[in-house]
């Protein structure tokens, strides 16, 4: 009976989980409109604008929601999320979660700086290193929804860090963002961004 139970529980969640994962298939349609900035494969070629592709489908959903919400701010952002269904992120996000992330290249002379930062932190400082939460190679961890930052664009990663910073974007799970910003320097946050971007 204890077995039967068992199995019963484990195939009802399975059920539900995976009626909770998004269709990659359907979510290609439905991307028509992020395609201007993000591009038809996800990866932007304006470096101000994330490169979505190969990001983890828990975090794309997690932004998407927290912009419809109004926790994550941003103009454009808000107004695309809003026009989503719940079933429309849930698609959209798997689509661009099952592409290929194109990776760049990292400036020579912000190299050895960004990756001391991202890979052992700021001691003295008081910064955490990078790679505790997003891992050695910048792919993240989407059970607790850290994304994947390997070849991210610097200057997107720059911008992300600097509004964490200021606090202009808090949506960060305790603060963490914005604790480990707060204590660094301008020239700091450039040459681990670089180091993200040639990150694979």
């Amino acid at each position: 009976m204890k077995l039967k139970l068992a199995t019963a529980l484990v195939l009802m969640t399975s059920m539900s989980l995976a009626h909770a994962a998004g269709d990659a298939a359907a979510g290609k349609v439905k991307t028509a409109t992020c395609m201007a900035c993000h591009m038809t494969d996800g990866n932007s070629v304006n470096p101000i604008w994330p490169k979505l592709a190969g990001q983890h489908e828990s975090y794309l959903v997690k932004q998407l929601n927290e912009f419809k919400s109004g926790l994550r701010k941003d103009p454009t952002m808000t107004a695309m999320s809003m026009a989503l269904s719940e079933q429309d992120v849930e698609d959209v996000s798997a689509f661009f979660a099952s592409n290929n992330t194109s990776i760049g290249t990292a400036e020579k002379e912000l190299v050895e700086t960004g990756e001391k930062i991202y890979k052992a932190g700021i001691k003295d400082g008081g910064v955490a290193a990078c790679m505790g939460c997003h891992g050695p190679s910048g792919a993240g961890n989407p059970g607790a929804k850290f994304p994947s930052l390997r070849g991210q664009h610097a200057a997107y990663v720059t911008k992300a860090l600097k509004d964490f910073r200021t606090g202009l974007r808090s949506n960060d799970p305790s603060s963490m963002m914005r604790d480990i910003t707060a204590k660094m320097s301008d020239s700091e946050i450039a040459a681990v961004a670089s180091y993200i971007q040639g990150l694979n």
